[in-house]
């Protein structure tokens, strides 16, 4: 009787070894469908490396007031003068970090806190995208 109970009880942990290893290969291989797929243009077409390292945009500067409202849109086509980021002034830099993504320095373009809070609270409690994902989302879908 002794035998057979030990019997069942490692019949059950093979059967949860074989069901764990399944759930881990299959996220293997949706990964590897995932980025394959995007390798192919299956989701869509992807840019070349100089459109990622210097993404045009055509959008309106806007100024917002402090409670939201939209006081003015200026676009100027013509009369747009492109710096290198070396250009740019620090504290310009450090305040677009600051108001954009906190925690910029501390993760590599995905803020996992920052996701997982999103999809508790449902986005109530302020967005998941960082910095990289606002410019990834600009340059392939094009919204701001």
């Amino acid at each position: 009787m002794a035998k057979k109970k030990g019997k069942q009880k490692q019949s059950a942990f093979r059967k949860y070894i074989r069901v764990l290893w399944g759930i881990f290969l299959l996220g293997v291989t949706g990964i590897i469908v995932l980025f394959g797929g995007a390798a192919l243009g299956i989701f869509g077409p992807m840019p070349d490396l100089q459109q990622l390292e210097n993404p045009r945009t055509n959008l309106a500067t806007q100024i917002i007031s402090s409670d939201g409202t939209i006081l003015g849109k200026y676009y100027f086509d013509d009369n747009r003068t492109p710096i290198g980021f070396d250009e740019i002034p620090t504290d310009m830099v450090e305040a677009l970090i600051a108001t954009e993504d906190e925690r910029f320095y501390d993760h590599a373009g995905i803020d996992w806190r920052g996701t997982l809070r999103a999809f508790v609270f449902l986005g109530k409690r302020g967005g998941a995208s960082t910095i990289t994902q606002q410019l990834a989302r600009q340059i392939f879908v094009g919204v701001s």
